[in-house]
């Protein structure tokens, strides 16, 4: 008998979490992790595994929200900071190795100390990605040659990136004069400026050709990049990009090297999302447990009535292709 994909839990590839020890020391740094009272589903394991059977949820990869600490901590603490989440990640996994996996966090102001902690995380049990910010500080840092090793071993090591934009005036996309405020532009529209310049600059920086095993996650649905690539593709044939004549493939392969959650809020958005860059490119992401996330992370997809074989690969196929699960 076939099962059916709604009754086998789905894996949510973009649920944060942030573990009381790192919310401690944060504070203890003078940071802060959450305005307000935190969501206890973001460090209370057992509460958050009730939350997921409720709503059909397998697994969680586990990973930080926007408010990374790399934009203010200290390099020794936020190298401290990396330890602290990366050793509850382990231990989460251990505890529930059926519910949790996560993507390893790293210091990002410091290339050396960020290639020192991927060693240690290596191999860990439960540890199947890397997690990064698109930008730090308005600098695309992953494209410079200090970071490049770190792209190099994710590809050597098979572990995804999964990436998210940081919170803070200092990763404001535009500058914080543009996007700083109470209206909440700096995420509603920044943080798909930042995906959609990251995925282009993927492409254009020659990294897609260079590491071809490499596997990329966006978030939010990719941000604006799904809605922006025909024009990109058109610039390059006009002859408006320079790095073009270095490129190997097309501009609907580069399309399908990443993937992307199902975070589009209107479910014309996904579908059109998931007709331009294939049903096995999508999966399931939720912002779980921040601002923007989601109360039911299978419903906007489920709502599709996609078929079967192409529901069954976004709740969890995908994932734990991805994964290695």
């Amino acid at each position: 008998m076939t099962q059916n994909p709604t009754q086998s839990g789905s894996i949510d590839a973009h649920a944060h979490w942030s573990p009381q020890p790192y919310m401690q020391y944060a504070e203890q740094q003078g940071g802060k992790i959450a305005s307000g009272v935190p969501n206890p589903l973001m460090y209370d394991l057992e509460a958050r595994i009730k939350w997921m059977d409720s709503r059909n949820v397998k697994m969680h990869v586990l990973s930080l929200s926007g408010g990374m600490p790399w934009q203010w901590a200290s390099l020794d603490a936020a190298d401290k900071l990396a330890h602290i989440v990366n050793d509850a990640a382990v231990e989460a996994h251990r505890a529930y190795p059926d519910r949790f996996i996560a993507a390893t966090a790293i210091p990002m102001r410091d290339p050396k100390a960020a290639l020192r902690e991927m060693d240690r995380m290596a191999g860990k049990p439960g540890i199947r990605a890397m997690h990064l910010p698109n930008s730090v500080e308005g600098m695309d840092y992953l494209f410079t040659p200090a970071y490049e090793p770190i792209v190099a071993q994710c590809e050597a090591l098979g572990l995804p990136l999964l990436f998210h934009p940081l919170d803070g005036e200092p990763n404001h996309y535009g500058g914080p004069e543009r996007l700083a405020g109470a209206n909440f532009i700096y995420n509603t529209l920044g943080f798909p400026f930042e995906t959609a310049t990251l995925a282009v600059k993927f492409i254009y920086s020659g990294y897609l050709d260079k590491y071809p095993k490499l596997d990329i996650v966006l978030p939010h649905s990719g941000g604006c990049f799904p809605y922006i690539a025909g024009r990109v593709e058109h610039s390059i044939k006009k002859g408006a990009v320079e790095a073009a004549s270095k490129l190997k493939g097309s501009m609907r392969d580069y399309i399908r090297r990443f993937h992307y959650d199902t975070l589009a809020y209107y479910p014309e958005t996904l579908r059109f999302m998931i007709e331009l860059v294939g049903a096995d490119r999508v999966v399931i992401g939720t912002d779980n447990y921040a601002k923007m996330d989601v109360e039911y992370p299978n419903a906007l997809v489920e709502s599709l009535n996609l078929p079967a074989a192409d529901l069954q690969k976004i709740l969890h196929g995908n994932a734990a292709k991805l994964l290695r699960l």
